[in-house]
């Protein structure tokens, strides 16, 4: 083999070996976090508080809620209004991103709640759990929203 022919080889493997670098490792989860995991995922929530004031059961007709699917890490969620759906991450020790996902754009009577709700859930860092309620936060600040299991 020429001198050439052993540099691009050697490039193809250094450049292979690189992709496995940057592998993110998986830290393994506590019973508390796969507790959690297993109580906020897969469940319906209805809101039932926004910026520290009640929701109404019905926003135009419809029940606004939040759904976090643990198979596939979306979430799909309403204000009253519009579908709301995107991707999600938990972390260990209650910490949640969600991703600005994609909206239906219907125009509604009522589309306070559903902005709000947009808004929370881009700015919430973490949540908790307490029984049946979820709260979703920011920071140490009060709930940004509030959510009551459905049964």
């Amino acid at each position: 083999m020429k001198p050439t022919q052993y540099s691009f080889l050697f490039l193809c493997l250094l450049c292979l070996a690189a992709c496995n670098i940057f592998k993110k490792t998986s830290v393994p989860q506590t019973s508390k976090d796969t507790m959690e995991t297993s109580q906020i995922t897969d469940r319906k929530w209805k809101l039932v508080e926004l910026a520290g004031k009640p929701v109404a059961d019905k926003i135009n007709g419809k029940e606004p809620f939040l759904l976090l699917q643990k198979s596939d890490s979306r979430y799909s969620a309403s204000g009253g209004c519009n579908g709301i759906g995107g991707e999600f991450k938990l972390q260990e020790n209650g910490r949640i991103k969600f991703s600005q996902g994609m909206s239906t754009m219907m125009a509604c009577e009522n589309m306070e709640i559903e902005n709000g709700l947009t808004k929370a859930l881009i700015a919430a860092d973490n949540y908790s759990i307490n029984g049946d309620d979820l709260s979703l936060n920011k920071a140490r600040m009060a709930p940004l929203a509030r959510f009551k299991a459905v049964k």
